[in-house]
């Protein structure tokens, strides 16, 4: 199966947030509860348009005649997303009232690897390995020497395998007066 990793565009928007539904239902419910999910999903979990302004968000794509449809997309078929942001937000959407589009200082500041979402149906194929791959080298090009996150904890065991280590365990506060643990990764690039 070929994998293709390309910028995502705003006319993406829709198809991608199913695809964060679909990925959050489908590969957290081991790490957070029913309401963690629902809160984080209205309050947190979405698009950041910022990152598509900025270039730094990407898709990946699928090519094969015999891919099972998903929700509305014709192909190639969006399987995977995931960005770096050059600004201080460490994880949100659009809707995350805690988001800081400040520009990073590339000198003192470690670029943000961010919004990762792979569709159930396409988990552990290598699509997160590539756009993380792709984030990193892009971030590096753009001068940034260190990358943090905040991971879900359903992604800690894969971006540990990739070289991140733990730094701080994180709260996110949702809507609903529960929290979303996370946990604040870093990396040298």
């Amino acid at each position: 199966m070929t994998f293709h990793i390309r910028q995502a565009m705003h006319p993406d928007i829709p198809l991608l947030e199913v695809l964060i539904d679909s990925s959050v239902r489908g590969l957290q419910a081991q790490d957070y509860t029913p309401a963690q999910m629902e809160s984080a999903l209205k309050t947190v979990y979405g698009v950041d348009s910022q990152l598509i302004e900025d270039g730094t968000y990407f898709v990946a794509e699928v090519e094969k005649d015999e891919a099972p449809r998903m929700s509305g997309q014709s192909r190639p078929l969006i399987v995977g997303c995931g960005g770096w942001s050059k600004r201080k937000t460490l994880c949100g959407g659009d809707q995350w009232t805690g988001r800081h589009d400040e520009l990073l200082d590339i000198r003192h500041d470690a670029a943000r690897i961010r919004a990762f979402f792979i569709h159930p149906k396409w988990a552990r194929q290598g699509i997160g390995s590539m756009i993380l791959e792709a984030c990193e080298e892009a971030a590096k090009t753009a001068g940034f020497t260190r990358l943090e996150m905040g991971a879900t904890l359903t992604g800690v065991p894969f971006y540990r395998a990739k070289g991140y280590i733990a730094a701080e365990h994180l709260e996110v506060p949702l809507a609903n007066g529960e929290s979303l643990p996370i946990v604040r990764m870093t990396k040298e690039a």
